[in-house]
């Protein structure tokens, strides 16, 4: 009965971890405003706005960007922050080198894109 219980519980926590590491993969944008036609903003770090879309590019939602006036460190704060978002593409018009340090890390990628947010996630699903 042991043998069998313990079993379960170590069949169940791999399953469980497989299925949570498995889940859809997020693309932000950062962003000037929060419909997906706002245009992209021009240092991510520091964006008002972060849109969400799925790995369909179907826009999810518009969240406050919680780091942008931090006085030190927005880039990886923020690369936490989208990191709990499940996030795994990052798109901007422009990276500072700890931000893409922090993203690599994570195993997020990133895109420079001018342009509005939708068209940029679509963009990122193209390549």
């Amino acid at each position: 009965m042991k043998k069998s219980a313990g079993l379960f519980l170590v069949l169940f926590a791999v399953l469980s971890t497989t299925a949570f590491a498995a889940g859809p993969s997020r693309i932000a944008v950062a962003a000037e405003g929060r419909p997906p036609s706002s245009q992209v903003s021009g240092i991510a770090a520091r964006c008002p706005y972060f849109l969400l879309f799925d790995e369909k590019g179907e826009f999810v939602e518009a969240v406050d960007n919680p780091h942008k006036d931090a006085p030190g460190g927005a880039g990886s704060q923020a690369v936490e922050f989208l990191a709990g978002k499940r996030v795994g593409v990052v798109i901007a018009g422009a990276f500072g080198p700890k931000m893409i340090g922090a993203m690599q890390a994570k195993g997020m990628s990133h895109l420079e894109f001018k342009g509005n947010a939708a068209d940029a996630a679509k963009k990122a699903l193209r390549r």
